[in-house]
């Protein structure tokens, strides 16, 4: 029997992941997003930013909905940053401020993209995290990362 394809599971919105959040995961919303915790984070606040409407792609939001979902972006930035004093700040806040983040999108599965409800990456960064942050998300290829030699 073939391995099942990770990608027709999420793909679905029955079986969509984001579609059916406990809403205790959700950390802030606004129209058209949500702001929830990384269930599988890669630093400390790693937050996703997702449509309420279930959809793939960055391509296919309407306006609205980007608008939505950067805006959220910002306020989680501010949040974990430590610059916002919403009580959501208060409880979420980091021990220590990040130094800097990576923000991304994989839309296709080509592009790794495993849960078919389009989301954005707010990932914090700290200064000591890995040894050469240089490339940042050019590491998705890591025999391209290295441009500077």
């Amino acid at each position: 029997m073939p391995e099942a394809d990770t990608n027709s599971l999420y793909a679905a919105k029955d079986n969509c992941p984001f579609c059916n959040l406990d809403n205790a995961r959700i950390l802030k919303a606004n129209s058209h997003a949500l702001a929830i915790s990384d269930a599988f984070p890669v630093s400390p606040g790693h937050t996703l930013i997702l449509p309420k409407r279930h959809i793939s792609s960055f391509f296919d939001a309407t306006q609205e909905e980007q608008a939505a979902m950067f805006e959220l972006l910002s306020d989680m930035r501010d949040l974990l940053a430590g610059l916002s004093t919403s009580s959501v700040a208060r409880q979420g806040s980091l021990p220590t401020p990040p130094d800097g983040f990576n923000i991304g999108i994989n839309d296709g599965e080509a592009a790794g993209q495993t849960v078919m409800h389009l989301h954005i990456h707010l990932i914090p960064r700290y200064a000591d995290d890995t040894q050469d942050p240089r490339g940042g998300v050019r590491w998705v290829m890591p025999e391209k990362a290295v441009y500077w030699r």
